[in-house]
């Protein structure tokens, strides 16, 4: 086969058993492209089953020489290992290379949250006596109760809310659908909303079917919905810089921290691969550092000789 044929099948791959988006499956694509690239300038057979696992560590030093961020490298490695997964998976190779290859070191800067108590005080910053208060204070409840990103809040449909049961379908990323829980105090605010404001409006052809709406009967907009968790911030006096997303971030942390299975969190936000759920495990390992500095008896700075270093 040739390395067209084996990248053919990769896409294939890609689009009807993993379901990915078009941009996520040129994405991969471009890692393979790039592989390719760097054999043929090592004049290196293009053929998977001869790429072994030197070769791969060589390649990712030649990405590395071009400048590319650790990111970007990470990225592209896993775009790599993927591609061999698939050959193994469809017995193309007898050996995946690159099960022993490692990314980059990457520094990442974990994703801001916001406390229980945070989260609370900008809820309750929604002013209800405002036409638009209970829509505000029920898009809060789902952001933060469900962990929806704000593209899939936007597009919540008012078929894909199940009052009785108490859940939310929700279609993410690669059209993919999953069942998240609801709270009640969504539920409430949801069905108050429907019942007294929603159905008040004069709502725009083709946008009948979606749940949240602005005062012209229009589907929201990222760009609203930021706004106004911002000014919510404000007027709570939270001087974090947060967004829609700091929700879905407060979320996760919130459940790993309370003792929840990291796969149920991984179905709940709709995360492809458990590993971009990990993230939350570094979050919470800090903050059970931080409750250890800040009550375990003998955390405490000390000399040798046994007397406290902070003393003067």
């Amino acid at each position: 086969m040739s390395w067209q044929s084996f990248r053919d099948g990769f896409k294939m791959y890609l689009q009807l058993e993993r379901s990915l988006s078009g941009n996520s499956v040129e994405a991969y694509l471009h890692d393979v492209d790039k592989l390719a690239e760097f054999l043929q300038a090592h004049q290196l057979p293009l053929d998977p089953g001869q790429v072994g696992l030197e070769q791969l560590k060589q390649f990712v030093a030649w990405i590395n020489q071009q400048g590319m961020s650790a990111a970007s490298q990470a990225r592209m490695v896993s775009g790599v290992r993927a591609f061999f997964r698939y050959l193994l998976l469809e017995n193309l190779i007898v050996q995946d290379p690159s099960e022993l290859l490692e990314s980059p070191v990457q520094w990442n800067k974990l994703p801001d949250t916001l406390s229980v108590e945070e989260v609370t005080r900008l809820i309750e910053a929604v002013d209800l006596s405002l036409p638009e208060g209970h829509r505000n204070r029920a898009m809060l409840e789902v952001l933060y109760g469900s962990g929806l990103r704000v593209s899939e809040l936007i597009n919540l449909r008012m078929n894909e809310i199940y009052h009785d049961i108490e859940f939310v379908r929700v279609t993410g990323k690669g059209s993919k659908e999953r069942l998240v829980p609801l709270s009640r105090e969504a539920i409430k605010y949801i069905r108050y909303y429907l019942e007294n404001m929603r159905n008040h409006l004069n709502i725009r052809s083709g946008h009948e079917d979606y749940l949240f709406l602005n005062r012209r009967g229009s589907r929201l907009s990222r760009v609203m919905v930021f706004m106004i968790v911002r000014n919510l911030a404000s007027r709570a006096g939270i001087r974090k810089k947060i967004s829609p997303h700091t929700f879905r971030h407060s979320f996760a942390t919130h459940l790993v921290e309370g003792g929840a299975d990291l796969r149920a969190v991984q179905e709940m936000l709709g995360h492809e691969s458990i590993t971009t759920t990990e993230i939350y495990t570094h979050l919470n390992s800090e903050y059970l550092r931080e409750t250890i500095v800040q009550y375990h008896p003998r955390s405490s700075a000390s000399t040798p000789d046994g007397k406290d270093s902070s003393a003067g």
